[in-house]
């Protein structure tokens, strides 16, 4: 697989380490690595610079934050114009409830990723917001059981 980056051993066990822990120290960071502090700092600033490492989250537990349901919808749209895509992409980033979304292939054209407090308040997003957008045909939803797996955006050897 090409790489759009060029990367050597040391950026991506920078990678891997801040993926999987990303507010440890920079000290930290390049104990773990196997370089000093300083070169570890310009490594992980180029990173961030290059568009490589977007940003830092904190990853919260919903549940205890009184978050129960995660469900994903699948949308398909009636018209698949460019603008029509673009309009639909730009109304998932008003929907609080809907916390990722991707543009996808296949019998849909939209995935979305959404986190209620409880089903009535996910029922309501469904049926008020997300049906009833311009453009939208058809919606299948599937709510979450558990989670059981939960893992870096990126399998790093």
């Amino acid at each position: 697989m090409p790489l759009k980056a060029e990367l050597d051993n040391i950026d991506w066990k920078i990678l891997k380490e801040l993926q999987e822990d990303g507010r440890m120290t920079n000290v930290e960071l390049s104990r773990r690595v196997g370089i000093s502090a300083p070169p570890c700092l310009r490594r992980v600033k180029r990173l961030e610079d290059a568009g490589i490492i977007r940003g830092y989250r904190a990853i919260l537990d919903t549940p205890q934050l009184g978050f129960d349901v995660v469900a994903f919808c699948s949308v398909g749209l009636n018209n698949q114009s460019e603008t029509e895509l673009k309009a639909f992409a730009e109304r998932t980033r008003s929907w609080p409830i809907v916390r990722q979304a991707w543009m996808v292939s296949g019998e849909s054209d939209f995935m979305l990723y959404c986190v209620a407090s409880d089903l009535a308040t996910f029922q309501n997003f469904v049926i008020e917001a997300l049906t009833s957008a311009p453009n939208v045909g058809t919606v299948r939803t599937a709510l979450t059981i558990r989670s059981v797996k939960d893992e870096g955006a990126v399998a790093i050897d």
